[in-house]
């Protein structure tokens, strides 16, 4: 039998503070509890003065920077608990102005008990765990990123800017060993940066490493290794990708991916004129670029080459077959749309990584995971 709700509980979570806002099954207004510290037991001591029990009362709080510690401590302690996305809530004008841990705290209790709230899937803490890894390895490669363009910007500086191969090709590292300042300041300056690149890329190496040899032992291992089917999608963008949204069969349709990854247009239309902008842009960032990344190499034709080959050993007809035919179909899409539409080629890159989430869709719905 369905339990009834008969309080609802909406909590403002902060560092430093927890406002609580309870809102009665009924048409009475929501009441303010208070403010107390961030500790676990002090909450529930205090959700128990107001004669809240768990198998009667929902909590809820909106995701943010406090993470998923909360909700899974109550859920332990048997408490009904959700965490919604704050994108979704609707604020009046008025609330968008005068912004307090009391207004958000009685707009979420009130807002939980008429139902329009929308709820976010917490992830798995193994799941997290990779998630959290996986973002490290982002801030190494940004800070690495970082340094080479310092160093770069010094060498440009002093007319020693190097153009003949590929930047941190093995012909550029042997060019920089050979690089030579009169000033000892401006020569300790250089090998320091030279210092830090080498230190940044090192981490890099040493992150994907990890990551190899974790995802070994990881439940999502077979969703990785079937993505990593798909052209342009290797080892790091796979798991990348994996982390970020995690199981794809809670997606009934392809459409619902495209759109939490904010790969479709926006669209401003009413009566008879109808108006589509760029992308919306909302839901996961990280995953949203590393698809768009992936859909550059559909620019070129379809083949399978010897290192998609080798990614493709051992996995199901299925799935290879769902590999081709999105080969076929994604580079004449890139063709069509830059030789007939004479679109931007970020404009067609962006397009082709809508339509590619949804193969990736696919592949999702015919992997097996475990528990």
């Amino acid at each position: 039998m369905k339990e009834i709700i008969t309080s609802y509980v909406g909590l403002d979570i902060h560092k430093a503070s927890i406002a609580i806002a309870i809102a009665d099954a009924g048409r009475a207004a929501p009441r303010f509890i208070g403010t107390i510290n961030p500790a676990p037991a002090e909450l529930c001591k205090a959700l128990r003065r107001q004669r809240c029990r768990p198998d009667n009362t929902l909590l809820v709080y909106e995701a943010g920077p406090c993470g998923y510690g909360w909700v899974r401590y109550l859920r332990q302690q048997h408490w009904k608990c959700e965490v919604i996305a704050p994108s979704r809530l609707t604020r009046s004008p008025a609330e968008k102005r005068i912004k307090t841990d009391r207004r958000d705290a009685l707009l979420l209790a009130r807002e939980l008990r008429s139902g329009t709230l929308t709820n976010i899937v917490v992830p798995d803490e193994r799941d997290e765990a990779m998630r959290d890894l996986v973002r490290a390895r982002e801030d190494a490669c940004a800070a690495r990123l970082r340094v080479r363009l310092q160093m770069k910007a010094m060498l440009l500086r002093h007319g020693r800017d190097y153009v003949r191969f590929s930047s941190w090709s093995q012909a550029h590292e042997r060019h920089l060993s050979t690089i030579r300042f009169k000033l000892p300041a401006q020569e300790l300056a250089f090998n320091e940066y030279r210092l830090a690149c080498k230190e940044a890329h090192e981490r890099v190496e040493r992150i994907t490493q990890s990551l190899r040899e974790l995802c070994e032992t990881w439940r999502m291992n077979p969703l990785v290794k079937a993505l990593m089917c798909l052209k342009g999608l290797d080892f790091v963008a796979a798991v990348i990708f994996v982390a970020e949204i995690g199981d794809l069969t809670r997606f009934e349709h392809p459409k619902a991916l495209m759109s939490y990854l904010g790969l479709v247009p926006s669209e401003y239309s009413s009566g008879a004129s109808r108006r589509q902008g760029a992308i919306t842009k909302c839901g996961n960032k990280h995953a949203r670029r590393i698809l768009v990344e992936s859909a550059w190499t559909n620019r070129f034709k379809a083949q399978i080459t010897r290192t998609l080959e080798v990614r493709q050993e051992g996995q199901p007809k299925v799935i290879r077959n769902i590999s081709w035919k999105a080969q076929l179909r994604l580079s004449k899409r890139w063709r069509s749309l830059g030789m007939g539409r004479k679109l931007h080629h970020n404009k067609i890159c962006v397009a082709i990584a809508r339509e590619l989430a949804g193969f990736i869709w696919d592949v999702g719905h015919h992997v097996t995971l475990k528990p």
